[in-house]
């Protein structure tokens, strides 16, 4: 089984309720930029919407519209800053060992020969975790269109998948029913939490994109199935949630 960034079936909603996320956020404020993390040398380790259908992806060398680097270069410091701050806060949060999930990378899912989770194919313009074989991937489609919409949209989808990494890590009570918008919460984690580790800066505009990239495939409606992802206000609150409070306030009521 995977577990998509955003279910291919769903019709994608355009809400932009930046401002909201931009509100609750400012105060941490300071593009998203790794720090002084060292950018992973081989690996390469998904929230934003892939390309209409024949739209063509951007260019892949192109710069963030914020002036940060390569599509390349900056999910590679995402896989770092995100890995950093798990290995650095899981033993102050949870018992037992961390070890990280294996970063499979980028994938094709138009192409023959696409990888699988299982017996089925990774998505085609998505970003999954895919519990058998414990690796996070996404479609390099996917990553460089959400790219040239802002960088912050690659920490983002990584920060979210490697969030479902963490939930197969746990035991089930710490697991919240609503699985995509506890990804969301724990992205929020992390990223903030990046930034105050100082491994992580934000620039002008990040939560902005951040906001874009949450409610860009939103579900139409609320929050009702396991596999749903929520509508964008849902997804706005609870990144928001883990962003102010942390990891521990993304856990299930009774077990925080």
């Amino acid at each position: 089984m995977a577990v998509p960034w955003y279910p291919t079936s769903r019709p994608r909603l355009w809400a932009a309720p930046a401002a909201a996320l931009a509100l609750l956020l400012t105060p941490l404020v300071a593009g998203c930029g790794a720090g002084d993390v060292p950018r992973p040398t081989v690996e390469s380790s998904s929230p934003a919407p892939g390309p209409q259908s024949g739209e063509p992806a951007p260019p892949t060398a192109s710069a963030g519209p914020d002036g940060g680097g390569s599509v390349e270069e900056d999910i590679q410091a995402a896989v770092s800053v995100t890995n950093a701050y798990w290995q650095t806060h899981w033993s102050q949060l949870f018992t037992g060992d961390y070890g990280p999930p294996r970063v499979a990378g980028a994938y094709d899912g138009g192409a023959p020969g696409a990888p699988v989770c299982g017996d089925a194919p990774l998505p085609d313009d998505n970003a999954v975790y895919c519990p058998d074989g414990d690796y996070i991937a996404w479609d390099m489609d996917l990553m460089r269109w959400g790219h040239a919409r802002g960088d912050a949209w690659v920490y983002l989808v990584i920060a979210h998948e490697w969030g479902h990494a963490v939930q197969n890590r746990l035991d089930a009570g710490l697991v919240d029913l609503a699985r995509e918008l506890q990804a969301d919460c724990l992205a929020g984690a992390v990223l903030f939490g990046a930034a105050q580790d100082g491994t992580l800066t934000f620039e002008d505009g990040d939560t902005e994109e951040l906001a874009d990239a949450l409610t860009a495939l939103a579900d139409r409606t609320p929050w009702t199935d396991v596999s749903d992802h929520g509508d964008a206000s849902q997804r706005v609150s609870y990144f928001s949630r883990g962003a102010r409070s942390g990891v521990k306030s993304c856990l299930p009521n009774g077990v925080r």
